[in-house]
């Protein structure tokens, strides 16, 4: 399974471009999953309902299935975060996995930032591979790309892992 990472700062653009990858690699037939990591606390449950109920009596795990989807719900009470290793392993084998955000893991990735409001993180990264930017940026070590033209991005990753 090759991994290639989607970072840069909130607000940058990285849930649409992840997003729009998705439907470009998946439609050249490789298969692609994703690891989302959020800083807040993110609940896919709701209050009330009895899979929250479960989680909320105590239980460490809670698996919510149907015949359209499943998920698995781990509390960790209190345990450290875990790696992408480890949430690496849970996942079932598909070609390319796109890891959006993880921006201090030493994966490879490329930088999204559609507007100047922070410094590159590209500038003193060297996971990032390429930048792909919505607005004139400053001359890079590494390439850069126009966030809007998701076949180039694609491709660009898609060379990068091998998978091309």
């Amino acid at each position: 399974m090759q991994i290639y990472g989607i970072t840069g700062w909130k607000n940058s653009g990285k849930t649409t471009l992840t997003e729009r990858l998705v439907q470009e690699i998946s439609s050249r037939g490789i298969t692609v999953s994703t690891i989302k990591h959020a800083h807040h606390s993110v609940d896919v449950d709701q209050p009330g309902k009895d899979s929250f109920r479960h989680r909320a009596a105590g239980a460490g795990e809670v698996i919510l299935a149907s015949a359209f989807r499943w998920a698995l719900m781990h509390e960790l009470k209190g345990e450290v975060e875990p790696t992408v290793a480890q949430l690496l392993a849970k996942l079932s084998p598909v070609d390319i996995v796109l890891i959006e955000g993880f921006k201090r893991n030493d994966h490879a990735k490329i930088e999204a930032s559609i507007k100047p409001d922070r410094p590159l993180i590209a500038l003193n990264d060297p996971s990032i591979k390429a930048v792909a930017g919505g607005y004139d940026l400053p001359d890079l070590d590494v390439p850069v790309l126009d966030i809007n033209n998701i076949p180039e991005i694609a491709d660009f990753i898609l060379k990068e892992v091998g998978l091309a």
